[in-house]
């Protein structure tokens, strides 16, 4: 993922995040920012099958994870985990 700071909007940045998935067929970036909702950021495939997705948020801290096909997987680009309330592990990232 990849943050930056977006001018005229004070405390928010530019989340890019990015997955390398051959043959999803849809992905879906979740966490708490979203509610953990499958609709609010679904991600989109180019050429060379990266799925992508850029949101804009506050300052804090973020757990996340994508959905691939109905199936939960973590970001292979952050090595940063937090166990979460089912026994498995979600991403986090703090954004300043």
């Amino acid at each position: 993922m990849e943050k930056e700071k977006i001018k005229g909007k004070t405390g928010k940045r530019r989340v890019a995040f990015i997955l390398e998935v051959k043959g999803a067929g849809n992905i879906a970036l979740m966490g708490d920012f979203n509610n953990w909702n499958e609709k609010t950021h679904p991600m989109k495939k180019d050429d060379k099958e990266l799925w992508k997705k850029t949101v804009f948020l506050n300052s804090g801290r973020y757990e996340y994870r994508f959905l691939v096909d109905g199936q939960w997987q973590n970001d292979p680009r952050n090595n940063q985990l937090c166990k979460n309330s089912f026994g498995t592990y979600n991403n986090f990232l703090v954004v300043l």
